[in-house]
């Protein structure tokens, strides 16, 4: 980690207990003191254990798809550390750039070679990118509704963020079975904005998409001709964000509010979404605001409310965070693949 990311947990850490202070000052403290007395541990114990199993489900998926006959074997930990180091370079950088080149990284500690390591984390991210696109889908479809009803602020925020990774995964499915088409309409795009901005500029991001295009479409061939591959690690990418969706749920069970695990995980999956769209490292800030306003339909004491959102908050990101530190700390032994593939 160099000084902007060490920067980057500062301003996390700054916006996060400025929001602690905050809503401390306008909750009496006997509100959460009550709340916490009537917690549930064995509830409280199963919010970890969704995250941790989730880190485990994404550690499964790297595994298969990395996974090749007649070569040495990596330990379980290298693999477990790359959803760990993702989970704590996601936090600190804005937009979670940091995560991807993190996983690289971490990949490349291992022993896997750069160029194949790019190549498995892009065919993890298309089969992520699809099944979270369902998950949107299904939301937005049976769930939306609570949200414009009573928060039509937010959710426009959470149609933004919506489109955004519609627009994404549509772009990929494109690639994947239109391939000749998307490279016409991306000149026809690049020609169309030549019109408007300077041709240097467009040259450069005509060559960058184009670029990006071949790598998307070789990785999607790839992944076509491995079915097994692909069915494995996209059951268990299904599991992996069933897991991470239901900790709000859990969340709940802890502070024994009586809830439909389907109504608080299409809440939950509403909340990610508007926080795909905050630049601030962890979308601090409005990932708590966007919880409270959220979850206040389902929780009646405010002491309760705060209890649980700071509880969700440090569950599914400073916990990834502190274990993402110790993964980058604690290095695997590092094996040379063969060269051949």
């Amino acid at each position: 980690m160099n000084k902007k990311h060490l920067w980057g947990i500062l301003i996390v850490l700054a916006i996060s207990s400025f929001v602690l202070y905050t809503d401390l000052k306008s909750t009496p403290f006997n509100e959460i003191i009550d709340a916490a007395k009537e917690m549930n541990w064995l509830a409280f114990s199963a919010i970890f254990l969704l995250m941790l199993f989730s880190f485990v489900c994404e550690a499964g998926i790297l595994a298969t798809l990395a996974k090749r006959k007649d070569e040495p074997k990596h330990s379980k930990w290298s693999f477990f550390r790359i959803p760990i180091i993702q989970s704590l370079f996601n936090a600190i950088t804005p937009m979670s750039t940091g995560g991807q080149p993190s996983m690289l990284a971490a990949m490349v500690q291992m022993g896997i070679e750069g160029g194949r390591a790019t190549s498995i984390l892009l065919m993890k991210f298309i089969i992520y990118q699809i099944v979270v696109f369902f998950a949107y889908i299904f939301t937005i479809v049976f769930g939306f509704h609570m949200v414009a009803t009573k928060f039509a602020g937010l959710a426009l925020f959470i149609v933004i963020g919506l489109l955004i990774h519609v627009c994404s995964t549509l772009f990929l499915l494109a690639i994947m079975f239109a391939y000749n088409w998307t490279k016409k309409a991306t000149n026809w795009l690049m020609n169309l904005l030549a019109k408007f901005i300077k041709k240097e500029t467009v040259e450069k991001w005509r060559s960058a998409t184009m670029e990006k295009i071949e790598t998307f479409y070789a990785e999607s061939q790839k992944l076509k001709k491995e079915k097994k591959k692909l069915i494995v690690a996209s059951l268990l990418t299904l599991l992996q964000l069933l897991c991470f969706y239901s900790v709000p749920f859990m969340v709940l069970q802890a502070l024994n509010v009586h809830a439909s695990w389907l109504a608080v995980t299409q809440m939950n999956i509403m909340i990610i979404m508007f926080m795909a769209i905050i630049p601030i490292p962890g979308a601090s800030g409005g990932a708590e605001y966007s919880f409270q306003t959220l979850f206040s339909t389902f929780v009646s004491s405010h002491g309760a409310l705060i209890l649980g959102m700071f509880l969700w908050r440090f569950a599914t990101y400073f916990f990834g965070m502190i274990l993402g530190i110790f993964g980058w700390i604690f290095k695997p032994k590092k094996i040379k693949e063969p060269q051949n593939d």
